[in-house]
């Protein structure tokens, strides 16, 4: 699954057309790309529904290096190209996992009147009139010096501009990313899948976009409607911590997934598919301009 490919049921040759159509745009975490979506996609498309999963700048299939992506706008551009060419009138689904929630808020502060709803999966999801670099600020409070286990952090080759980058080790993907999948063969298919496929990504730690006080306002990203995912099983951040961040965002619909780990897309996709297709009905029919 490639940046930007859209599939439609015409193309999986499946499923007969949903009572109501959406277009989901999904929006993955950090180090991973747009095929850890696949068995949401598939289901999504089989519906009957639009599906476009992307690659972020430096990840998946992308052909830039995770180091050189020089900015957090820049590692969005995939999304926000995405949400700016839709066709006039046309509202997608937001869906973001993880990281992929940072770039989620962005594009939401820039496009609002595009977006119908966007859904947060186990995501950061920042606060409107806080910097973005606060969702990562106060989760780094809560963690001890060994979370991140057999990750690597590397810098990059040019001395003058030193980028760094983290790379997510073996064993923190088995352990906090993807726990829940050992017990059955065809989920340890995922979790070696996502050895093979894990690139090296940028935190933007000191980025200008992330550490603006008035890069998300509450008249354009806070008129969003928005969903939290909680996975209820996630040993990454807590489910306590998720809902937490849904707090910053008065009005924001949370909403548990039992059974999940980190990666939902991954241990319930099935569960996942269908609720994000009951907030898409949800939320898409007799909407207000939020522009």
């Amino acid at each position: 699954m490639s940046s930007g490919t859209t599939t439609t049921e015409e193309e999986s040759g499946k499923g007969p057309p949903p009572q109501h159509q959406h277009h989901f745009v999904l929006v993955h975490g950090a180090c991973h790309g747009a095929w850890c979506w696949y068995k949401v996609a598939t289901l999504l498309a089989s519906a009957g529904h639009r599906v476009t999963a992307l690659d972020m700048a430096g990840c998946g299939a992308s052909p830039v290096r995770g180091e050189d992506v020089a900015s957090f706008e820049d590692y969005s551009r995939p999304l926000l190209d995405a949400v700016g060419a839709l066709p006039p009138g046309e509202r997608a689904v937001l869906v973001g996992h993880s990281f992929g929630g940072q770039s989620l808020a962005l594009a939401m502060e820039r496009y609002p009147e595009r977006v119908a709803v966007a859904v947060f999966v186990s995501a950061a999801m920042p606060a409107a009139g806080k910097p973005m670099a606060l969702v990562l600020q106060e989760f780094s409070r809560e963690i001890g010096p060994d979370f991140y286990m057999d990750c690597i952090y590397s810098t990059g080759s040019e001395p003058e501009h030193p980028v760094e980058t983290l790379l997510l080790g073996p064993e923190y993907l088995a352990k906090r990313l993807y726990q829940l999948s050992p017990p059955e063969v065809r989920c340890v298919q995922d979790l070696t899948l996502a050895m093979a496929m894990v690139r090296p990504s940028r935190w933007f730690e000191d980025d200008a976009t992330l550490r603006r006080d008035d890069g998300l306002t509450a008249g354009r990203y806070g008129a969003v409607r928005r969903v939290c995912v909680v996975a209820e099983d996630d040993a990454s951040w807590s489910a306590e911590f998720q809902r937490r961040m849904a707090s910053w965002s008065p009005g924001a619909e949370v909403r548990g997934l039992r059974g999940a780990d980190h990666m939902p897309m991954l241990s319930k996709p099935a569960d996942l598919s269908d609720m994000l297709v009951e907030v898409a009905n949800k939320y898409s029919s007799d909407l207000e301009d939020p522009a």
